[in-house]
């Protein structure tokens, strides 16, 4: 049983897509669009150096274009926090009375547990604090 070239190109390309699944690293997907170039050539009937000039002119151009492209979209998105990283810094108000031992406040519509960032530092309630930190489930306030 004689297999084309194609076919074996195919395989190669199905081959670097199974990384690029269970990785996430966008390179494999860019030699499997390579290998599916070379597929082409080999279906066009051309040799095998061609082929294989075909795949490494297509893989080293996506990665040279794409990634550079993909890296400034990456990296020019604004970074949300979530979670207990997304209350810090933000205001809030003292319900109990918050020193270096405890206290009660009031963080983003919700009753939190809350200690002074300085031991000394006393907070009356009706007062005004930043939450510096989240220390489990206290909020530790400045």
């Amino acid at each position: 049983m004689d297999i084309d070239a194609w076919v074996w190109w195919l395989i190669g390309a199905v081959g670097l897509g199974i990384p690029l699944v269970l990785t996430a690293m966008p390179e494999f997907g860019m030699f499997s669009v390579g290998a599916i170039a070379g597929a082409v050539t080999a279906a066009l009937g051309f040799g095998v150096v061609a082929q294989v000039l075909v795949f490494a002119l297509v893989s080293v151009a996506l990665i040279a274009v794409v990634r550079p492209i993909a890296a400034r979209h990456r990296d020019g998105r604004p970074q949300h926090a979530s979670g207990v990283d997304a209350l810090k810094g933000r205001q809030a108000v003292v319900l109990e009375r918050v020193d270096g031992a405890g206290g009660r406040i009031k963080l983003a519509g919700e009753v939190w547990s809350a200690r002074a960032l300085d031991a000394d530092a006393v907070f009356e309630p009706g007062h005004k604090v930043d939450v510096a930190e989240i220390d489990g489930a206290t909020a530790v306030v400045m």
